[in-house]
């Protein structure tokens, strides 16, 4: 945390302008060895959060070599703009400064070059928003919706991260703990000056409050696979004989050409990946390689990794030929359904049917939802969606008070919540020592804590902000 970190905070690659960022207490002493101001002025007295016209120039000497004044000389090798950001007012409440310059690799590699030479280091990832959250900026839960807001592929995913990121579930975690606290107080209170008469919470009150919050939990947690899914998406094998129409769908589903549609059969000879928003949830389709025997090494291949595909697959579509009679290996691919998340498609429905819904032997375990579409004409795409829309995201999504769970940390710290109100209800129940409420009261309070980052460890906060990107 004493040493300052610098690296570019644009992707790779060329582009109009590239952004590299500096943070620490030394971040404007640093900059001022490769900035110049236009105005002649040194960096040390540029305004905050104004941009300043600037040359960049090659530092002079090492760290200890004469500041600005020595590069008056120096022929610059790119020109930019220049954003200061003195603390606590800015993203690290670090000193910052922005050095927004042209896109291509070579001038960033320079600047960044030149930052290093001077004193600065190169950033871990995810460093900038770590700082953030270790000097009091974010809280934990808070500085995953800035990755979730990078990464989101819907609105709908964009919104929960900005929901999260603007503090409605550090909010609402606050709240239910202060709750907890209060709680807890009267327990102990009842503990310390158990032989005065005083009118501390009773057994009634004390069961009903924590039942209460049990309630709010069991709440939130309802909301977790939906925001998972939003989160993260759902990965969707499209399966079937060869020439039932998987590529066809795909290309209906993504509204482009991705795949080879051709009517000679084994045409997909690869898993072919493409992401595509339904209703808010991202998918991301496997088209795969038809199910058959075959002697064709390649088509092998293509079969094997068309299985890896269903195996990985948290939905699977299976698209059958409904202008075919029932072929046995459909009813085999059928059987395959059975205890998986899936679909049933009855595709090319613009033609004569000669395959109804009687014709199968539908014994997957609970209602499996049967499409009828055609992806040549579009018709029965909306109907698609709206199944896929509903199995993916759990029940339908709809409006709630509660902050959306988006991750598997979140789930497990209420998880534990919610175990430890169940405990001290039982306690309750059980007429036992009030200080058995109070330890299950406090276990209750610490996995809250853990959500928004008061208590966590090394090892947590490494894992999560080794998901960001270097210059976040």
């Amino acid at each position: 945390m004493d040493e300052t970190i610098c690296a570019i905070a644009t992707p790779v690659g060329e582009g109009g302008i590239g952004i590299v960022r500096l943070s620490g207490d030394r971040a404007i002493p640093i900059a001022s060895y490769l900035v110049r101001l236009r105005s002649g002025k040194p960096l040390s007295t540029a305004k905050s959060f104004l941009l300043h016209y600037a040359d960049l120039v090659e530092p002079v000497g090492s760290e200890t070599a004469p500041g600005p004044a020595s590069q008056e000389s120096a022929s610059p090798f790119d020109e930019s703009l220049v954003v200061v950001m003195r603390a606590p007012r800015s993203y690290t409440r670090e000193d910052v400064v922005e050095i927004h310059c042209h896109g291509g690799p070579l001038i960033l590699k320079r600047v960044c070059q030149g930052l290093l030479r001077c004193g600065a280091r190169l950033a871990q990832p995810g460093e900038f928003t770590k700082r953030a959250f270790l000097n009091g900026r974010l809280d934990l839960a808070q500085a995953e919706a800035v990755l979730d807001t990078i990464r989101a592929k819907t609105e709908a995913a964009l919104t929960v991260a900005q929901t999260q990121l603007r503090g409605s579930l550090s909010t609402q975690a606050h709240a239910l703990r202060d709750r907890l606290i209060a709680l807890l107080a009267e327990v102990e209170a009842g503990i310390d000056f158990v032989e005065e008469d005083l009118p501390f919470v009773g057994r009634e009150a004390l069961a009903s409050g924590l039942q209460e919050a049990e309630r709010l939990v069991t709440r939130w947690l309802a909301t977790a696979q939906q925001g998972r899914v939003l989160r993260e998406g759902m990965t969707t094998a499209i399966i079937g004989r060869p020439n039932v129409g998987k590529s066809s769908l795909l290309n209906a589903l993504v509204q482009t050409d991705r795949a080879i549609v051709t009517p000679i059969p084994g045409t997909t000879r690869d898993v072919l990946e493409e992401y595509v928003n339904v209703r808010g949830i991202p998918l991301r389709l496997l088209d795969t390689a038809g199910l058959r025997e075959t002697e064709d090494p390649v088509e092998q291949e293509g079969v094997r990794r068309t299985r890896t595909a269903i195996d990985r697959a948290e939905l699977v579509v299976l698209v059958l030929d409904s202008s075919q009679p029932p072929h046995a290996d459909d009813l085999a691919l059928l059987d395959q359904l059975s205890g998986t998340r899936g679909i049933l498609v009855l595709n090319k429905s613009d033609l004569p049917r000669q395959l109804h819904e009687l014709d199968l032997p539908l014994s997957h375990p609970g209602p499996l939802p049967i499409v009828s579409v055609s992806a040549l004409t579009g018709q029965g795409l909306d109907e698609l969606r709206s199944a896929i829309w509903t199995l993916a995201a759990g029940s339908p999504l709809e409006p709630t008070d509660m902050a959306a769970i988006t991750r598997l940390r979140h789930g497990d710290a209420l998880s534990r919540v919610r175990q430890a109100l169940q405990q001290a209800q039982e306690s309750v129940t059980a007429q036992a020592p009030q200080e058995c409420v109070a330890l299950d009261l406090r276990q209750a309070i610490d996995g809250l804590e853990e959500l928004t980052g008061v208590v966590t460890t090394d090892e947590i906060l490494d894992r999560i902000f080794s998901e960001f990107c270097i210059g976040k």
